[in-house]
């Protein structure tokens, strides 16, 4: 089978597409014939090695794991002897484990997981589609329902929403009634009114921190404001819930970003101040594939890429302008 592989940390200049066995059935994973896989930012983290905290996960000087991908959508091709949840053909999707050594990983032919980490594929959703949704889409779900508690009449802000949990996250705002303003580039306007925000700043020309509204909770994926700055615009006893953002910190990574969420905890009583620290589960991507086959859920894909360009696609992830999800259709 083919696999896009990497032997060490680096740009997506490392990555190669390779002939590879086909992975080992084990008694409680399913084998997978990969249909689609879609690409993170964390999958960035990992093909660099950076920050090198995360090393002591994936591999101190070089991968323990020389596959690429955390997300899944494909067709059921063989059971493990443990597992009578699933059968052969039955279309799914999940995430891999980051941590996983000596394995494949989505971004190959065929894929070996857990069974407990799949749910089956709502019908009527594409692999592509299907894709996009389990680290954006529940890292989005536990910001909003879990750690935002989003209710109806909230006003809601999601920083950086047009990215891949930004999407997810401005959709489930408004399934659980809340008024939201979106925060990205002018150009991504019209996706914004389509997947139902009610406001769109353009943080080009626009600061929303200075502005007279004032939010129940605040979804922040990019870190683009000072939490202080984002403290004016927070109603009293609003959320502040940190997702995410870039940082240049070679050694901790964006963990520096969520210490001070963590300090701002604990000098700031009338707010709270939240990281989203929680790994998917199939119960949570359950929930997400039933509001896909709702449409409350609508995937939002900005390109798609076959295996063989899988650099391509991370290359046009490191430019951080993608609208929604990038995919890699196999």
């Amino acid at each position: 089978m083919k696999a896009v592989v990497y032997h060490q940390y680096g740009s997506p200049d490392v990555l190669q597409l390779q002939d590879m066995a086909m992975p080992e059935l084990r008694p409680h994973e399913l084998r997978i014939r990969m249909r689609a896989a879609s690409i993170n930012p964390a999958d960035l983290y990992i093909l660099r090695g950076s920050p090198y905290m995360l090393r002591l996960q994936i591999g101190l000087k070089r991968p323990k794991n020389n596959g690429i991908g955390l997300d899944f959508a494909g067709v059921v091709d063989a059971v493990g002897s443990d597992n009578t949840g699933f059968r052969v053909g039955d279309e799914v999707f999940g995430q891999t484990a980051h941590n996983s050594s000596g394995r494949t990983r989505a971004l190959a032919e065929y894929l070996c997981v857990d069974a407990a980490v799949a749910v089956k594929k709502p019908q009527g959703v594409g692999f592509a589609e299907a894709a996009t949704v389990p680290m954006a889409g529940c890292t989005a779900l536990y910001a909003v329902r879990d750690y935002g508690q989003v209710t109806s009449g909230q006003q809601v802000l999601i920083n950086g929403a047009g990215g891949g949990v930004g999407v997810h996250a401005v959709q489930l705002a408004k399934h659980f009634g809340a008024t939201v303003t979106a925060v990205c580039s002018e150009a991504k306007r019209s996706l914004m009114q389509d997947i139902g925000a009610d406001h769109v700043i353009d943080y080009r020309t626009h600061d929303f921190t200075e502005g007279s509204n004032r939010y129940d909770v605040i979804v922040d994926t990019i870190s683009s404001q000072t939490l202080r700055r984002c403290r004016r615009v927070l109603a009293p006893q609003g959320r502040f819930i940190w997702v995410g953002g870039p940082s240049t910190n070679h050694w901790v990574g964006p963990l520096r970003l969520a210490l001070n969420v963590f300090a701002m905890s604990l000098i700031d009583r009338g707010h709270r101040w939240i990281v989203v620290a929680k790994n998917p589960t199939a119960e949570d991507l359950a929930t997400l594939a039933g509001l896909l086959e709702q449409g409350a859920l609508r995937p939002v894909i900005d390109r798609r890429f076959p295996l063989g360009d899988a650099a391509d696609a991370f290359r046009h992830l490191e430019k951080g302008h993608a609208s929604g999800k990038i995919v890699v259709e196999i």
